[in-house]
């Protein structure tokens, strides 16, 4: 495996790689891997013929008040994982090569930014867009490859893929989960024992949520409330955030929306809480069903 920690270094490379016709995949990445990121890269590699995988703690995309200095981080550790995985470039930029010294330029996707976890923390998807756009320019990948835990940050990169004619096709992989439902994530690393356990109400909720969904019983406004009580019902959850039902496209909130409009569409059930010192997010689409598709 090659490392690079130079980011004209891993645009020579790339560029090299492409004259030869060779197909480049890509997962952009913070580090502190799980199985869920592995599961991109298992991916990656199958579709490509040469699969990079970069690590990069982006300090664009934490407020003032949020864990970056905290973040968890276990390069060695990470490596010895890609390795494994068979990877053939790592990518290590630090800081001061990502934005060095008069850096000014941001990019920021407007309306899909703002919404659900936009709104509790402010300027992280300017943050998520700008590295995303470096990044891609610097590794040119024909695909990247992002996971749907995070589907907010999964609609805003492939809309800036296609607003700014990025030649890369996005790739979106779906949610690996523990055994218990918990959504992989590196902040789960944050959760005491009993922090873990309580954390299980999530993707709980979430299938609360799908079932009253599925049966046709109840209105959008119902399922919301479920959600939020379900949350709340769980003594260790210090805040809900949001939890409701959202266009899978606009992100924008439908559960004040009567529930026949989407008979046949898919809807977005999307959770955010904070147990402990953890804010941990987790999803699922649902297909509304149509008249005569009701469960019993």
């Amino acid at each position: 495996m090659e490392v690079i920690r130079v980011p004209g270094v891993m645009r020579q490379t790339a560029k090299g790689h492409l004259l030869r016709g060779r197909t480049i995949g890509f997962v952009p990445t913070m580090g502190a891997l799980h199985r869920g990121h592995l599961s991109l890269v298992s991916r990656c590699r199958e579709e490509n013929d040469v699969a990079v995988v970069s690590i990069f703690v982006n300090p664009a995309q934490f407020g003032p008040s949020e864990d970056y200095q905290a973040y968890p981080r276990d390069v060695e550790g990470d490596m010895e994982k890609l390795r494994a995985e068979g990877v053939d470039v790592l990518f290590i930029p630090d800081v001061d090569g990502m934005y060095p010294e008069g850096f000014a330029t941001y990019v920021e996707v407007e309306g899909l930014s703002e919404r659900l976890c936009g709104a509790f923390r402010p300027g992280h998807f300017r943050g998520v867009a700008t590295v995303v756009t470096k990044l891609l320019n610097i590794v040119r990948p024909t695909r990247a490859y992002f996971g749907l835990k995070d589907y907010q940050q999964a609609v805003i990169i492939r809309r800036l893929i296609a607003d700014l004619d990025i030649d890369t096709e996005m790739v979106g992989c779906p949610t690996v989960r523990e055994d218990d439902g918990l959504a992989m994530s590196s902040r789960n690393l944050y959760l005491s024992p009993a922090e873990r356990k309580a954390a299980t109400v999530i993707y709980r909720t979430l299938c609360q949520a799908e079932e009253a969904l599925l049966s046709g019983g109840k209105g959008f406004a119902e399922v919301r409330s479920l959600m939020e009580r379900g949350l709340a019902g769980e003594p260790l959850v210090k805040e809900v955030q949001y939890a409701s039902l959202f266009d899978p496209w606009t992100l924008a909130d439908i559960s004040s929306m009567d529930a026949n409009i989407y008979r046949g569409r898919t809807v977005l059930l999307a959770v955010a809480v904070v147990i402990g010192r953890a804010r941990l997010i987790d999803n699922k689409l649902v297909e509304v069903p149509g008249v005569d598709q009701v469960r019993p």
